[in-house]
């Protein structure tokens, strides 16, 4: 008998005591931070009228950071996703008698919510901004070899996540649909515009009418052992049609790189927290 309500009093306390621990805010997941640092190479087509009524060609490399992290806005269902690339080609024409080099800083924030969710697919859609500065140069001609390229924009964006056994497939569109760019007028020489200070009429606004982009972004997660490979696919298209200039710039990228995940959190998260052992606040 006094076994039986020895066993009974620790299963009442065991009872109460582990659902209190589970309850512990302590134990709350935190969200993780997506990063990932790529590499791409493929080819690229430059045609700007202000330079040369011909399209050159060549190789494209560029540098990608793409970051995606849960944002505590609209219930927590709100993904932020930025990402800054650096990119540079060098083209020649269809003789290969003249080369035009090209390079470019962009930088894009866009937030997603998800529209449907099932067991393996997530599709988002949202919007951000998009800043790009960069510039086309022409070794051929002395008076005006460079055109400057720089844009501010507002775009439309979509993402569809997939996951199949252990791989996962993304596959994200991204538009612009109003902003500002900056383009010469015909026949404007930069030296006018910079040192003479003659500069009206070369920021516009842009939109479907003068300005076209898009960008396709398809990639896959490999899992290999304590890594993620990913790899896959960058299209970027660009056009614009002002002041009887029409600039076309179009780069087809093969993707590679890692992938991984991080807990981002400071401040007393990090100090008063004893599942989390840090290595500098000790």
């Amino acid at each position: 008998m006094k076994r039986t309500t020895i066993l009974a009093l620790i299963g009442f306390t065991l009872s109460f005591g582990f659902p209190a621990q589970a309850q512990d805010p302590e134990a709350t997941p935190l969200p993780t931070v997506n990063h990932s640092t790529l590499f791409t190479v493929g080819k690229a087509f430059l045609s700007d009228s202000y330079l040369s009524p011909l399209t050159y060609d060549g190789v494209s490399i560029s540098l990608l950071h793409d970051r995606i992290k849960a944002s505590p806005y609209l219930g927590g269902k709100l993904l932020m996703q930025q990402q800054f690339q650096i990119q540079t080609a060098v083209t020649k024409n269809p003789t290969a008698s003249a080369s035009e080099y090209y390079g470019e800083i962009r930088y894009h924030l866009t937030g997603f919510y998800p529209l449907l969710r099932t067991d393996h697919l997530t599709l988002m859609g949202g919007g951000g901004a998009a800043l790009s500065l960069g510039g086309i140069y022409n070794v051929r001609n002395s008076n005006n070899p460079g055109s400057l390229k720089t844009a501010v924009n507002l775009q439309l964006s979509a993402m569809a996540l997939y996951r199949w056994n252990d791989l996962t497939f993304r596959w994200q569109l991204s538009s612009p649909f109003a902003g500002m760019f900056f383009s010469p007028e015909y026949g404007h020489s930069y030296y006018e515009i910079f040192t003479l200070g003659n500069n009206r009429g070369t920021v516009h606004f842009g939109s479907f009418h003068n300005q076209l982009a898009l960008r396709n972004y398809f990639t896959i997660d490999i899992p290999i052992r304590n890594i993620t490979l990913r790899t896959g696919y960058l299209g970027d298209f660009y056009r614009t049609d002002v002041n009887q200039l029409v600039t076309r710039i179009i780069t087809h990228q093969f993707v590679i790189g890692m992938a991984f995940e991080s807990l981002h959190f400071g401040g007393k998260m990090v100090r008063n927290n004893p599942s989390i052992l840090s290595s500098y606040y000790r």
